[in-house]
């Protein structure tokens, strides 16, 4: 467990779960989903919506594409996400650098100014984690529960007031 563990509650105002604050969950996520090619399909989610949700540890440069990516994820699905990033790929490896394509992402709403949200009623410190998996209960369990983090993040950046 790391020292954040130690604390009663995180950054994006979570109470500590069982393995800590949000970002002991987020480690643990990264680090089971390397074992797990069915589990690491969710990777640009739960990437996106930490991120979203703890924006002090994210390049501000690129928290509006992610929060177009949740949107993304949330209207068309996670296979709809994933060729969204399998097009980011082909777009670097024509050259294009490390820029960003964000035409497949451009329907979708900015980041909202005046954030980050203080709340979000679904956060990675409230995952549940049995035997120390995050997918015990099943792959498609644990999707639920990223989604509901993702919709949770979405929510709550769409209420922030400028």
């Amino acid at each position: 467990m790391a020292d954040s563990s130690l604390l009663s509650q995180c950054d994006c105002g979570a109470v500590a779960g069982p393995l800590g604050v949000c970002v002991d969950y987020y480690h643990a996520i990264l680090a089971e989903e390397q074992a797990d090619p069915r589990m690491y399909r969710w990777h640009a989610p739960v990437v996106c919506a930490y991120l979203l949700q703890h924006p002090s540890r994210a390049h501000e440069k690129y928290l509006d594409g992610q929060f177009r990516q949740l949107q993304l994820y949330l209207d068309k699905g996670l296979d709809a996400l994933l060729s969204v990033a399998a097009h980011q790929v082909a777009w670097n490896k024509r050259g294009a650098g490390s820029s960003y394509d964000m035409a497949p992402l451009a329907a979708y709403a900015p980041l909202p100014s005046g954030g980050p949200p203080r709340h979000f009623r679904a956060t990675f410190s409230g995952l549940p984690v049995r035997d120390g998996s995050f997918v015990a209960d099943g792959h498609p369990a644990y999707g639920h529960h990223i989604e509901a983090i993702a919709e949770a993040t979405v929510e709550s950046w769409r209420a922030v007031r400028t």
